[in-house]
């Protein structure tokens, strides 16, 4: 028995492509429960979980009044029924062998969690999304992360997207941090591994992120995970709950931001500020022109997502440093 969890918020964009791609797994549906774990959707996605569980007895809708995703997983764990969990996402779609091949695979290699890769697109295809797609995709815009970079064989790696888990796993190292509005994954799988866990990433399949189209949609959501990087090492007190490479963009803004304050008091730290920043427009113009050329994307709409992304991301960390501070002040 295999129980999917599926947390939602406002996802009338999204979740029919989420579910149409349900229904066409090849998993036998008579060992298959489907629950979408909302929070009180206001736009309409309920009616369409709703229309679908109707038709469909697998598919289940259930509350999450609390609106924050650790919260649905957890509710979404303490009702289902299966051997097997796992957990999807809305903005997502996933190919027809996504359940069989993850479900395998979690017996074959005795696993704790497995996942796979996490390919980026957009629903709407147009110069400025395509750039966006591209960025989220690139290296230098979402570093070494191996899941969304992808595999060619099974790799023991330290986190995947989403995630398979046999259900003894929650039993064995907890069940989501509820403090966490983000990161609640990744905090997870650091757990698993910190506790002799293993996690793997297979190569047979894949899932599809649809990726924010807006460059305001894009920095509110970096900025979030940015600054929610900071609180989770701040609530676990676990610095090793994320990885060296979700700092880069907080390092990158101080190198800006120090040099400038300190300019106050000796005028010469301000060449550093201006050196640095140089030294990244410079970089990232070559790149978005290398990337332009060889993709035949908007060299210009490239560069500008380069920057959201990275300055939206540092910005959050930075935030979340000050809120932790103000929060250890009001504890005094």
């Amino acid at each position: 028995m295999l129980s999917v969890i599926c947390p939602i918020y406002n996802e009338v964009k999204y979740i029919d492509v989420c579910i149409q791609s349900i229904l066409l797994q090849d998993y036998p549906k008579e060992h298959l429960e489907v629950l979408f774990v909302d929070g009180m959707s206001q736009d309409g996605t309920r009616d369409i979980v709703g229309n679908y569980s109707k038709q469909y007895p697998f598919i289940h809708l259930l509350d999450n009044e609390k609106r924050i995703v650790p919260m649905a997983m957890n509710i979404g764990i303490k009702a289902s029924k299966g051997d097997v969990i796992m957990r999807l996402d809305a903005h997502a779609q996933y190919p027809p062998n996504y359940f069989s091949v993850l479900t395998k695979a979690l017996r074959f290699l005795a696993a704790d969690n497995v996942g796979a890769a996490c390919r980026t697109d957009v629903l709407n295809k147009t110069p400025k999304t395509l750039a966006i797609r591209e960025v989220l995709s690139n290296r230098f815009g979402v570093g070494n992360s191996t899941f969304r970079l992808g595999v060619d064989k099974v790799l023991e790696v330290d986190t995947v997207p989403f995630g398979c888990w046999k259900r003894d796993v929650f039993d064995k190292y907890g069940v989501y941090d509820e403090r966490l509005i983000r990161n609640q994954d990744i905090e997870l799988n650091k757990r698993i591994v910190r506790g002799g866990g293993r996690i793997y990433i297979v190569p047979d399949t894949y899932c599809v992120y649809l990726a924010r189209e807006t460059f305001k949609e894009l920095a509110k959501n970096n900025f979030g995970n940015g600054k929610w990087n900071i609180l989770t090492v701040y609530y676990t007190k676990q610095i090793k709950s994320l990885s060296i490479r979700h700092f880069i963009p907080l390092l990158f803004l101080c190198s800006l931001v120090l040099p400038l304050f300190f300019s106050f008091f000796f005028p010469p730290f301000l060449y550093l500020s201006y050196f640095f920043l140089l030294l990244y427009l410079s970089v990232i113009c070559g790149i978005s022109l290398l990337v332009s050329i060889r993709k035949r994307l908007n060299a210009f709409y490239l560069f500008i997502t380069f920057v959201f992304l990275h300055l939206s991301y540092g910005y959050g960390s930075l935030m979340g440093i000050l809120s932790c501070i103000c929060n250890g002040k009001n504890r005094l």
